[in-house]
């Protein structure tokens, strides 16, 4: 599925870059970036072949998708030398959703089509790349929201559907609707955060053939922050698989753990610093032996296996 630094997403379908540039803590910081500030940031990933940006309606409370793209409107680059991905459905209890009592979810066609309409505002452009559902709604009737869906990509709105956080089954409900196939399930996966080898998440994914987008790959920062014992042996069997094979930072080893697994996952990278994408590049190059892996799998679950 992978080559020149891209990955295919599924056998006839959307490819994104190897590792995808995840825009959630975009504002974050103390002092928000401005346009200017976002171009370059743009301008460093794709630099790094961090062609794919990802999305969500919700982040930064709503507001990440239009400073990302004032951003996008100055970058010099090609709209179609890119993949915005996005999401919807997370319905937040916030000042900027104030019709929102509680949060929530909603498939619903009106609410599919509305959020994608104001997503393609928000990033300056006609089309996404690719949509994701963001979580699993109870609610969902699976003929009307893949009939949205449908009309998404025929309209040209939206080049490739997929989900994020779903089970195998509900994956299966909603591929069951559509005429074309789900492009991936964005899930949560680390070193420390082990379930989805066993859950059937990625036996799914290598059964359809399709490529798992991962979301907080590195733990979302715990794994270098934590004082838990979890998180301790980890770092020491990180530690002790770079220096075996000459890497210099523990979170490219970490990125090159999940990248071994054959289910060719693609692992969404959250830091806003350049310098922290381009050690975490350097995964793409880097194969574990199984033993490698297999030695954080036993630090991760703290013991060897079965």
């Amino acid at each position: 599925m992978s080559h020149d630094g891209r990955i295919a997403l599924t056998r006839d379908g959307l490819s994104l870059s190897r590792l995808v540039f995840g825009a959630w803590r975009l504002l974050d910081s103390a002092a928000r970036p401005d346009a200017e500030a976002v171009a370059r940031l743009i301008g460093s990933a794709v630099d790094l072949r961090l062609t794919s940006f990802d999305h969500a309606d919700i982040y930064g409370n709503y507001e990440v998708e239009a400073a990302f793209g004032a951003g996008l409107a100055r970058w010099k680059g090609k709209r179609d030398s890119i993949e915005l991905i996005s999401k919807c459905d997370i319905m937040l209890k916030s000042p900027n959703r104030p019709d929102n009592r509680l949060k929530h979810y909603d498939t619903s066609a009106a609410h599919i089509a509305a959020s994608v309409d104001r997503s393609l505002s928000n990033l300056h452009t006609d089309y996404l790349d690719l949509l994701l559902l963001h979580r699993p709604d109870p609610l969902m009737d699976a003929d009307e929201t893949a009939t949205a869906l449908a009309g998404l990509v025929t309209s040209g709105k939206v080049r490739a559907v997929g989900v994020s956080n779903f089970t195998p089954s509900q994956f299966d409900l909603l591929a069951s609707r559509l005429p074309f196939a789900l492009a991936t399930n964005q899930i949560e996966m680390s070193v420390l955060k082990t379930a989805a080898l066993t859950d059937g998440s990625l036996d799914h994914a290598q059964r359809l053939a399709y490529a798992p987008m991962i979301w907080s790959p590195l733990g979302g920062g715990s794994l270098f922050t934590g004082k838990e014992g979890r998180e301790a042996r980890v770092r020491a069997a990180l530690a002790a698989v770079a220096a075996e094979i000459g890497a210099s930072d523990l979170a490219t080893v970490a990125i090159a753990w999940l990248l071994r697994h054959p289910a060719q996952l693609v692992p969404v990278l959250g830091s806003m610093k350049p310098e922290r994408l381009a050690a975490m590049i350097k995964a793409i190059d880097i194969v574990l032996d199984r033993q490698q892996w297999f030695a954080i799998l036993e630090a991760s679950e703290g013991r060897p296996v079965a």
